[in-house]
């Protein structure tokens, strides 16, 4: 198949070009070359139709168009494919991302292909109304940019579930996933408003991270404060200092992410020994009552790695409700906040409530959910 590209139109080419053109394809035809060859010349004007057609006609007639019509017209995709069509082409370009991450609800979707009389003008309609949604978020956003990352710690392997609620190498939250992973009453909330819900995932930077328990073992009895330790001794945990820690945060799907580096396939280590879960179910306890020390452990780590600049536990969002993030990093001069969710043992549904929930909170807080 030969196509004629950049020639759709008369004021792309000059008549005789044209001409000349159409002698040289009666020619190829009739060759060798050409005869099992299929050329096609697109037209988006009638008046290059019509002289094709004619000169066509003049100078082969079957030869050059068979026994069928010379023109085989093609007036698009019905509208009411316009909302699927914009749907796969979004998600193919943003890594799996519904028309709800852009802030487009289906309704929104569906009256935009009424108002449009091609799926290249619907196109740039969902465009537009994307870009629209954007500052409307954007501007609520007037005291910081909020990037909310959540951090799974759990005493099972939930890299799986994980991976099951996010999509692309950064661990982006797929807002669409985390809706059906669950029934919890955030739910049916957030359901209500799923275009305001899904941007807000987008714009949040929203991503979900795991942490594995033998990194973060390390992190507690490296970086953890003496008060921590205090309480990690009266529990008869080991709180010397582990040579790999270091290597292991930075190694870690937070540190990988806070180098700007996309996750890959990951290497399954060795699976934890029972003194491990053991240790490791004693920081759950710990959590219970004292996750603030914890969390200041794994700040302390982060700045100790270089991977952020600076912390704080317990940051208030800065906004009229009043919400506090378990670690607000400073990175490279933009802060990142960080939601610890310790459990001793968790799942799909859970860490998916435990992510809608404060996503609602985030967007309660900054006025994009009412």
């Amino acid at each position: 198949m030969i196509v004629f590209e950049g020639r759709e139109a008369l004021g792309d080419v000059s008549g005789s070009e044209i001409e000349s053109a159409m002698h040289e394809i009666n020619q190829f035809i009739r060759s060798e070359a050409g005869r099992r060859s299929l050329v096609v010349w697109p037209t988006n004007r009638d008046d290059l139709t019509d002289l094709l057609t004619g000169l066509g006609e003049s100078l082969g007639r079957e030869a050059l168009f068979g026994i069928s019509a010379p023109v085989t017209s093609f007036q698009g995709p019905p509208k009411t494919e316009y909302a699927r069509i914009a749907q796969q082409t979004v998600s193919v370009l943003n890594e799996g991302a519904s028309l709800d991450a852009l802030g487009i609800s289906v309704d929104l979707a569906n009256d935009l292909a009424t108002q449009s009389d091609t799926i290249g003008n619907y196109l740039a309609r969902v465009r537009a109304a994307a870009v629209r949604a954007g500052h409307r978020v954007e501007k609520l956003l007037t005291k910081e940019r909020y990037r909310l990352w959540t951090v799974t710690v759990s005493g099972n392997d939930v890299e799986g579930d994980v991976a099951a609620l996010t999509r692309g190498g950064f661990s982006a939250a797929d807002v669409d996933r985390l809706l059906s992973s669950t029934g919890a009453n955030v739910v049916s909330d957030l359901k209500k408003h799923p275009e305001q819900t899904g941007i807000l995932g987008t714009v949040l930077d929203a991503r979900i991270v795991n942490m594995d328990m033998v990194c973060m073992l390390a992190i507690t009895r490296t970086y953890g404060s003496p008060e921590l330790h205090k309480v990690m001794q009266s529990k008869d945990m080991i709180t010397a200092k582990d040579s790999s820690a270091a290597r292991r945060l930075l190694e870690s799907d937070l540190g990988i992410l806070l180098q700007d580096n996309p996750l890959g396939t990951r290497k399954r280590g060795p699976k934890p020994g029972s003194n491990t879960k053991d240790a490791f179910a004693k920081l759950v306890e710990i959590s219970r009552t004292s996750d603030g020390l914890l969390n200041d452990a794994l700040g302390r780590g982060l700045v100790a790695t270089g991977l952020i600049d600076s912390y704080e536990t317990e940051r208030n969002l800065g906004t009229d409700l009043v919400f506090h993030s378990d670690i607000y990093c400073i990175k490279n001069g933009a802060p990142i906040r960080l939601e610890l969710m310790w459990r001793a043992k968790t799942g799909r549904a859970t860490i998916a409530n435990y992510v809608l929930g404060k996503i609602n909170n985030y967007g309660k807080a900054i006025g994009v959910i009412q």
